[in-house]
């Protein structure tokens, strides 16, 4: 039996841009939100917008404006990603489109936020997260910090971040009957996410020297190593259980249960796991470690990740739609689990017709 999706009846109208802006749109939709995309006529569909429909709509003429004013009169959410200030001269600010809907949730999404000394200035996630300090800590000590894909800055402090900020909002929303406007910033969400390693730091349980630190690569048994095979392993053994565990697997000197958090020994203590694992390939070290708390795992590839048996049992990834290469991920056992994971996505004329009967006060 088919549940309803937790978003059902949420209409969404979303300013294509890149990055955090789509992946939160394709979350909401994911989760059953009717989102309808609006890109510039002729523009090339973007990363990240493939289970929702686009639209092209020129909203630099006056009729194309139009149009998007009275889309937006009829939905909850509108999400755009432009610097400051674009949308105000498009006349589709928030001014402009809360006077028509003032129940609408008007999220603007950008890097450095809609104020302050860099906001109309360009930027990505990597420049993002450096300022807030994340990136000098994704490194290990004496070397140059590693960029992490935009996985941290754009998706996980941006569109992450802006749609808990949505739903927060939506929720206010139910109480007041009021919408706002929400100023989401990935500089602001990275900063955010540091909020453990500032209170550890305030503590003295933390140090401003990169790869020093027991999350950071400073502590040998949290750390990702090389097996007999040139792939590697991670390993995550913090508490005393779970390293006993892997000094019990890897057939480490027993000694190290005692000494395991004395820094002077770090060293030694990294050298022995480092040739421990070169006894084995990657996957014998995985399989030797499946069903034990020694918190080792392969490090596995994008392909190689869509035939982990684990991610295959949560249903994590999923064959790409009509055939395509590739794979899809999906929210697995969260809350999307109450709708299919890859969900028809409506064409563009039935969502345009239904949003039209809506605006027309039609739509029951």
């Amino acid at each position: 039996m088919s549940r309803v999706p937790p978003l059902d009846g949420l209409r969404v109208l979303e300013f294509l841009g890149l990055g955090p802006g789509p992946f939160a749109g394709m979350l909401l939709a994911d989760l059953g939100a009717d989102v309808l995309a609006v890109a510039r006529p002729g523009a090339a569909r973007p990363a990240l917008a493939e289970n929702r429909p686009v639209v092209g709509l020129d909203v630099k003429s006056a009729e194309g404006r139009e149009c998007a004013l009275r889309f937006a009169g009829t939905c909850d959410v509108l999400i755009e990603g432009f610097r400051p200030g674009v949308m105000e001269r498009l006349g589709l600010g928030p001014d402009d489109v809360r006077a028509r809907n003032p129940r609408l949730v008007y999220a603007r999404m950008t890097g450095w936020g809609q104020h302050g000394p860099l906001a109309h200035t360009a930027g990505h996630d990597i420049n993002y997260i450096a300022i807030t300090g994340a990136l000098h800590h994704a490194g290990r000590r004496d070397e140059v910090p590693a960029p992490t894909a935009n996985l941290l800055g754009d998706f996980g402090a941006g569109g992450m971040y802006l749609v808990t900020s949505v739903l927060a909002a939506l929720h206010e929303r139910a109480r007041t009957g009021v919408g706002r406007v929400l100023d989401v910033a990935v500089v602001d969400g990275t900063t955010y996410l540091t909020t453990m390693l500032h209170e550890y730091r305030s503590r003295g349980a933390w140090s401003d020297v990169a790869g020093t630190n027991r999350l950071d690569t400073g502590a040998p048994y949290y750390d990702v190593y090389a097996c007999a095979d040139g792939g590697h392993v991670a390993v995550g053994a913090l508490e005393a259980p779970f390293f006993a565990a892997l000094a019990d697997l890897l057939e480490l000197d027993p000694a190290w249960l005692d000494v395991r958090e004395d820094p002077a020994r770090w060293p030694t203590l990294r050298r022995d796991i480092a040739a421990a694992l070169l006894r084995r390939t990657r996957d014998e070290w995985a399989a030797a470690a499946a069903g034990t708390d020694a918190c080792l795992t392969p490090v596995l590839n994008l392909a190689e990740a869509a035939g982990d048996p684990h991610l295959r049992a949560r249903g994590a990834l999923v064959p790409a739609p009509d055939g395509g290469p590739g794979w899809r991920p999906t929210l697995g056992g969260g809350p999307a689990a109450v709708t299919r994971p890859m969900r028809s996505v409506p064409s563009t004329a039935e969502v345009l017709a239904r949003w039209r009967a809506a605006r027309d006060g039609t739509d029951t």
